[in-house]
């Protein structure tokens, strides 16, 4: 037995000043309840002969803490014997959450670290109420209060209860920049994630202070100027000011611009000696004389990569060399292509990924596991991958693999909410009140799928669609996917027919390069026309009068003296309510006083044009392939403000079915940030429709709504189908014609967008002026109609004029717009005024278009 010097006090519990000879069976444990002794004692355990010295001891008591079972641990000398006395902590029966409503407990729990049926720790609650405090802190709630409860239970057990009281969100009250010349304040704030607080903050999650956020619109602003050629822009100072009064943060950006630098000379120099850098110069898009783009410098790196790769030099790297010229502004860039190291890809780890298979990341890119590695290519995967729209954070690190030319690519994804329900309603002036609900996933099962479900009801519409696309088909970048759809829409002053419609399309769409893609389709469409028979009782001529009589029950009807039909002709709204009436010919028996009451022309109640009629009751179905030709190199899909879009359609119509017919239409829309966010847009577009085969007995080779009805998506100021040629023949008693399309048409915009500066930001409101002009003309439908009882015209001269409506003229129009890009959806209000049209034209000064989505 060996003496125990002095017992010494120490942070660590109590320990001895000089060292013992102790063995297991000399050591005496008191005051555990459900750790074993022999785990107790083996703490301190030595070597067969070592002394267990004071030191041993300190460290035995430390490993004892860190174990986190133990609340006190005390060592002392008991005759020849060492007592160590131990605290246990407590075990967590269960954890509770108490007062918060804004956040889960499932999201808190995940956050914490103490876990029912483990040991309580102080110190590990301490760290998990700070856990907390950040999570709400990143909700925007910096008043919260937490404050941990301890609730005693039997047997060494207690219930944690966390109390929280979630306070009021601390909003972003205003976001200022100092120092911004080149770009207006809301430029800027568009493209920040980072949003102001106002009257919609119920609405918005974005307009509370979270600084990864702000780090991440710092480095958007940076490529927003380095796109616009402002080569030394800096932000020198991102803060955000805490209001405690207010509980709002005021955030201030403050920027150094700079001068705006172009491109000055480009040239591309390989140190590689079988490779020309000639040869690669038309892989390069930065050009002389134009701004400074930082992603055309990378959209380029990518390309002579590729490029290099595709000559047999896989570990080739590239690499900018920009020299400055502050004297002219100018940036020479030189492309430097180069045998870089050959390192292969190991492996490509995927993690974090809980909901996103491994083959949606992995197919973003270039490069696969035994591949020659390329940084180039690597930051391309990541921008790819944070375009999907899949993760909330997506980080592309890499570490060294088995041997030295060997390189792990690693992938730490975060995956965000896909799915969107949303119910939208809204009025527009063409289709009045309309309402429509739909679901859909971005991400379908995790395979990156995109599946929608929507439902329209409307005043003059309604129908469902259903849309899939696989966007990596059979693992190629190739995206796949199908259409499906019913709709009816009811006549109305627009169109005088009801028309009901099914149907789908397949598609298969092929990207050539990264702004540049080709759509091919098929699409089978069942239409069936049905017109009211009150507007199709004109059969020998139009105006012709008709005989009134009555039935045996009272009903009041009209016939035409020559009709020979076995049925009668009833007046607009009439009800045949009596028994078949038969007589020679079919008349009937009886007219009421002789037929010699006065009569009544067909055409009081409304006629229908018969280019119209030729398709009334038809069950049409058209069979047709298509394809588009689409390139786009705006700057975002959502209110672009920089950049071109250009789109080529044409469907060709007579693979069966009963209509034969090519339909071309272009598009091309240019953007331009004037200054200031003042944005320029000009649009030109066009269409021309040419029917098939052989004219038909009653001419034409088209059905007349096959052809163009253009209106304000033309040229604003004129209705739904107000402007091309016209069917005068029925426009008889003030009734105005019917439009029976054209075969052609074009059209040109010019619009300016611009903020309303005495309006806050958070309104969501942009003015717009604007200029349009455009003709739809030519016609090659019907030129007449066997109505079975005669032949009705087509007439396309305006009887007061004289002139031919299927002619080419021009009309135009002048307006001013509001634009509300509100949170329940955008809406646009119209007003224009018309400079030039035709006197058969209908016109509408005002128009509405908005919805809701909530």
């Amino acid at each position: 037995m060996t003496a125990v010097g002095a017992v010494v006090a120490t942070t660590s519990g109590t320990v001895l000043s000089t060292s013992v000879n102790a063995q297991a069976s000399s050591i005496v444990v008191q005051g555990n309840r459900r750790i074993e002794s022999d785990t107790i004692r083996s703490y301190f355990s030595t070597a067969p002969g070592e002394p267990l010295s004071a030191a041993r001891v300190d460290e035995a008591i430390k490993a004892m803490y860190a174990t986190g079972l133990f609340r006190d641990v005390r060592v002392s000398r008991a005759g020849g014997r060492l007592v160590v006395t131990v605290d246990e902590n407590e075990v967590i029966n269960r954890i509770a959450f108490e007062g918060n409503r804004r956040l889960k407990t499932e999201q808190l729990q995940n956050e914490i670290e103490s876990r029912p049926r483990g040991t309580f720790s102080r110190a590990t609650v301490q760290s998990d109420v700070q856990r907390l405090y950040d999570v709400y802190r990143r909700t925007g709630r910096y008043d919260v209060e937490i404050s941990p409860k301890i609730i005693s239970q039997p047997n060494g057990r207690l219930d944690l209860v966390f109390e929280i009281n979630e306070g009021k969100k601390a909003g972003v009250r205003a976001i200022s920049f100092v120092g911004a010349n080149a770009f207006g304040r809301q430029r800027l704030l568009d493209v920040m994630s980072t949003a102001e607080s106002g009257i919609f903050s119920w609405l918005k999650s974005n307009d509370v202070y979270d600084a990864d956020r702000l780090n991440a619109d710092q480095e958007a602003i940076r490529r927003l100027y380095l796109r616009a050629g402002y080569v030394d822009m800096r932000i020198l100072s991102a803060r955000a000011d805490f209001d405690r009064a207010a509980n709002a943060f005021a955030i201030t950006i403050e920027i150094e611009e700079g001068p705006q630098y172009r491109v000055g000379t480009v040239d591309v120099e390989s140190n590689i000696r079988d490779v020309d850098g000639a040869t690669l110069r038309r892989s390069v898009r930065t050009q002389t004389g134009s701004v400074y783009n930082v992603e055309l410098v990378d959209k380029s790196l990518e390309d002579v990569t590729l490029e290099v790769a595709r000559r047999g030099y896989a570990f080739a790297t590239v690499r900018p060399r920009g020299e400055r010229d502050p004297s002219t502004l100018t940036v020479n860039l030189v492309y430097v292509v180069e045998e870089g190291p050959r390192v292969y890809v190991e492996r490509i780890n995927v993690r974090g990924n809980t909901r996103t298979q491994d083959r949606v990341v992995r197919r973003e890119f270039d490069i696969a596991e035994g591949d020659a590695y390329n940084r180039v290519l690597v930051d391309r995967a990541e921008r790819r991958l944070k375009n999907l729209g899949f993760f909330k954070n997506v980080r592309i690190t890499t570490e060294p693999g088995s041997a030295s030319d060997r390189v792990i690519v690693n992938v730490d994804v975060e995956d965000q909410p896909t799915g969107q329900f949303s119910i939208s309603g809204g009025y527009s002036t063409s289709d009045g009140f309309i309402a429509e609900a739909s679901v859909e996933e971005r991400n379908f099962l995790g395979r990156g799928q995109f599946v929608r479900l929507g439902g329209t009801l409307g005043q003059r519409t309604r129908g469902v669609t259903f849309s899939f696309t696989e966007p990596f088909l059979m693992d190629y970048r190739l995206s796949g996917g199908f259409d499906l759809f019913f709709r009816q829409v009811n006549r109305s002053s627009f169109q005088p027919f009801e028309s009901n419609s099914y149907g789908g399309t397949l598609r298969l769409g092929i990207p050539i390069t990264e702004n540049f893609a080709v759509q091919l389709r098929y699409s089978a469409v069942a239409q069936r026309i049905s017109i009211r028979s009150d507007q199709t009782n004109c059969f020998t001529a139009y105006g012709a009068p008709l005989n009134q009589f009555t039935d045996v029950n009272g009903g009041v009807h009209y016939l035409e003296p020559t009709d020979t039909r076995a049925t009668d002709i009833m007046a607009a709204g009439g009800v045949n309510d009596g028994p078949a009436l038969t007589g020679p010919n079919g008349l009937p028996a009886t007219l009421a006083n002789g037929g010699v009451n006065p009569p009544f022309s067909c055409l009081a109640d409304g006629e229908v044009s018969v280019a119209l009629r030729a398709v009334d009751g038809r069950q049409r179905f058209i069979s047709m392939f298509g394809y588009s030709l689409v390139y786009s190199n705006l700057d975002r899909v959502n209110n672009p403000s920089q950049g071109l879009y250009a789109e080529l359609k044409q469907d060709i119509a007579g693979a069966g079915g009963n209509a034969r017919f090519i339909r071309t239409s272009g598009e091309l829309r240019y953007y331009h940030d004037l200054t200031n966010d003042w944005i320029a847009m000009l649009r030109v577009q066009g269409g021309h429709m040419l029917g098939l085969g052989a004219q038909s007995a009653n001419g034409g080779r088209l059905d007349a709504i096959d052809q163009w009805f253009m209106g304000p998506e033309l040229v604003r100021g004129f209705q739904t189908a107000g402007i091309g040629p016209r069917d005068f023949a029925p426009a008889i008693g003030g009734r105005l014609a019917d439009a029976v399309g054209g075969t052609m048409y074009w059209g040109a915009s010019a619009e300016i967008t611009f903020p309303i500066s005495f309006l806050p930001r958070d309104f969501g409101m942009r003015g717009a002026v604007y200029a349009d002009a455009g003709a739809v003309w030519g016609y090659d439908g019907v030129r007449q109609f066997n109505t079975g009882g005669g032949i009705l015209p087509v007439n396309l001269v305006d009887p007061v004029t004289g002139r031919n409506s299927a002619a080419h003229a021009v009309r135009s129009s002048v307006g001013v717009g509001l634009l509300w890009n509100s949170p329940f959806g955008p809406i646009r209000f119209d007003y224009s005024w018309v400079l030039s049209k035709a006197p058969w034209d209908r016109t509408q000064a005002f128009r509405f278009s908005g919805g809701t989505r909530f």
